[in-house]
Parts: C-alpha cells; structure tokens; sequence
C-alpha cells in the first residue's frame, strides 16, 4: 500500500477537524452564558455539539471511500480530489456552525424565546456539509 487512503484520510481529518474548532466556539459562547444564566443549561449545551454531526458524514466518506478504492471502483488520485475538496466544505460548514450556535446562545439567553428559530440558522449552515456529502456519494 502506498499513497491509497489518502483521500478517506483527507475527508475524515478535515472532518472532525471542522467539527472540533465548531464545537470548541460554540462551546465556548455555551459557558460564558452558563456563567450569566441560573437555569436551563442543557440547552445551550445542546446548541453547542451540533457542528459534531459533521464528523459523522467525513466519517461515512472515509469507510466509503476506503471500500472503493480497495474494490478499484475509485482511483486514488479521485479519492484525494474527492476528500481534500468535500473534506474542506465539511470543515468549513462545521466552523460556521459553530460560529451560528455561538450567536445562537447568546441571543437566547438574552431572549429565551428566539431558542428554537435559531435552529433554522443552524439547520442551513448544516445543509452545505449534506450537499457536500451527496455530492461526494455521488461521484464515488
């Protein structure tokens, strides 16, 4: 095995890569709240591990990817276009996520009643790493 699995490495790395550092912001927002707000914690908490669902689809390519290049249905040479670039949009929707949960909690704890619209935000901010991912089902 040489230069092979490049590619399902590529797009799991950037992945959770894109996952941590969103989660880390939005994490980060969740505990200066949590610091200002008595009640209700589990809320921002929750707001705050959605970019995580992102590691999910790079982990799906990665066993996907890795099967094809194993059955030679996928070059190698595809599966690093195919992981570096779906893998980059992964990281990039995670980190923006996590930037929109931020804002998210911040403005729910000053106005509990927006907590659920914000969801709408974060569901768009998620629909790019999805598209990305189909995309990539597609051309493996």
């Amino acid at each position: 095995m040489g230069f092979e699995m490049i590619g399902p490495v590529l797009v799991l790395a950037l992945g959770c890569i894109g996952s941590a550092i969103g989660c880390g912001i939005a994490g980060m927002a969740s505990h200066g709240v949590m610091s200002r707000v008595d009640e209700n914690h589990g809320k921002f908490i929750g707001m705050s591990v959605l970019p995580s669902s992102q590691a999910i689809y790079a982990f799906v390519l990665m066993l996907l990817m890795k099967n094809a290049i194993i059955a030679k249905t996928l070059t190698p040479i595809n599966g690093i276009a195919i992981g570096a670039s779906v893998g980059v949009a992964i990281m990039l929707s995670s980190i923006y996520q996590g930037m929109c949960a931020a804002t998210g909690i911040q403005a729910s704890a000053k106005q509990p009643s927006v907590y659920g619209k914000c969801f709408t935000a974060l569901g768009i901010v998620e629909s790019f790493s999805l598209f990305a991912f189909v995309f990539a089902l597609m051309l493996i």
